[in-house]
C-alpha cells in the first residue's frame, strides 16, 4: 500500500490529465457504468464533514474520500478544504494506496468545471469573470485556459489585496491579462464565462449583469445554506445543468431552493454525464445563459485517484 502526499498527487496530476479523467468520470455516469453512493454531509457550526463512496467502473477498485471545510481556517493561513482519499483493490478489495486530497480535491473540482464549460459555453467564449480569489478561484482560471481561448479574467473577491495577490499571481503564471476589479458586477459585465468559486451563503453572482449566453458555473453552493446565484438567475436559465440530479437536488443551496419554491422540476435538470454522451441536450442556442451547479461527487475523486495510479 503506497501514501501520497499532496505534493506527489499535484505532480501526478497535471491540470490535463484531471480534465481528462473528469471527463471519464461523467462519461462514465452517463453510461450507467459508475456506481455513486449518497454523499454524507456533517454540519457543526460552520464547519462541514463529507463523505463519498463510488466505483468508477466494475474495473476499478472503489474509492472513498473524507472531507472537512472550515471556512475560518482562511483567517488561520491553512486551506479552507482538506481532504483524505483510500483507493481499494478491483479484485481483492485490499487497500492499495492513501493519498492526501486536499490538492486532488482542488485539481479536480476546476477540471470538472472545465469539462463542463467545454461542453456548455459558447465556443468563443474569451472573457471569465471569476468570484472568489482562493485556491478554488485560481484553480478555476488555470482550468479554464485549457478548454477556452481565454484573452482577460477579470477577478473580484471581498479582500482587495487578497483578488489583487491572486490576478498578479496568474498573470504571470499564464501569461495572460488578469484583472482584480472593484466589484462583482465589473467582473461579470459581458463576460461569456462566469464561475463562482467562493464558500457564501448570500448570492454573490450578480444577475442583472449576467450577459445573454453567458455559462454561469457555481462550485461553492454544494450545501443546502450556500447559494452563490440567487432565485431569478436559476428562473433566468434557459438550462440548468448539475453533475448529478439526486446530489444537487439534496445538496445545492440554489437547486433545492428552487425545487421547493416550484421554479424547477428535477425533470428539467440535465446531468452533465448525460450531455457529454449525447442523452440530454446541453445549450440549445446562443443567447440562453445556462447555469451549471457543482455540489462535487465521488466518481470524481474516484476517476482523479485512478488517473494518478495509473489505472484510469
Amino acid at each position: 500500500m503506497r501514501m501520497w502526499s499532496d505534493a506527489e498527487v499535484a505532480a501526478a496530476l497535471d491540470m490535463d490529465t484531471a480534465i481528462a479523467s473528469q471527463r471519464r468520470a461523467f462519461e462514465s455516469l452517463g453510461r450507467g457504468e459508475a456506481q455513486l453512493a449518497d454523499k454524507v454531509a456533517v454540519r457543526t457550526g460552520e464547519d462541514t464533514t463529507l463523505g463519498y463512496l463510488s466505483r468508477l467502473s466494475p474495473r476499478h477498485g472503489a474509492v472513498s474520500k473524507l472531507v472537512s471545510v472550515h471556512p475560518g481556517n482562511a483567517e488561520r493561513g491553512l486551506p479552507a478544504v482538506s481532504a483524505t482519499v483510500l483507493v481499494m483493490d478491483p479484485t481483492t478489495g485490499q487497500l492499495v494506496a492513501t493519498m492526501e486530497a486536499t490538492a486532488l480535491t482542488e485539481v479536480r473540482t476546476a477540471a470538472g468545471s472545465a469539462v463542463a464549460a467545454d461542453a456548455l459555453a459558447l465556443p468563443g467564449a474569451d472573457e471569465l469573470a471569476v468570484l472568489g480569489s482562493g485556491v478554488q478561484a485560481r484553480a478555476h482560471v488555470r482550468a479554464m485556459v485549457r478548454v477556452r481561448p481565454l484573452r482577460e479574467v477579470r477577478i473580484f473577491s471581498r479582500d482587495p489585496a487578497r483578488r489583487e495577490a491572486a490576478a498578479a499571481e496568474l498573470a504571470a503564471e499564464l501569461g495572460l491579462p488578469v484583472r482584480a476589479v472593484a466589484s462583482a458586477e465589473e467582473a461579470v459585465r459581458d463576460a461569456p464565462l462566469v464561475a463562482a468559486c467562493t464558500l457564501s451563503a448570500e448570492p454573490v453572482v450578480p444577475t442583472s449583469a449576467v450577459a445573454a449566453g453567458a455559462t454561469v458555473i457555481s462550485v461553492g453552493s454544494f450545501e443546502h445554506h450556500r447559494c452563490e446565484v440567487d432565485a431569478e438567475l436559476v428562473r433566468r436559465a434557459g438550462a440548468v445543468v448539475v453533475d448529478d440530479v439526486g446530489t444537487a437536488a439534496a445538496h445545492a443551496g440554489p437547486i433545492a431552493g428552487a425545487l421547493e419554491r416550484g421554479d424547477l422540476t428535477r425533470e428539467q435538470l440535465r446531468d452533465l454525464g448525460a450531455v457529454l454522451v449525447g442523452a440530454a441536450p446541453g445549450r440549445r442556442d446562443a443567447t440562453e445563459v445556462v447555469f451549471y451547479n457543482s455540489v462535487g461527487l465521488g466518481v470524481q475523486d474516484a476517476a482523479a485517484a485512478h488517473a494518478i495510479l495509473g489505472t484510469l
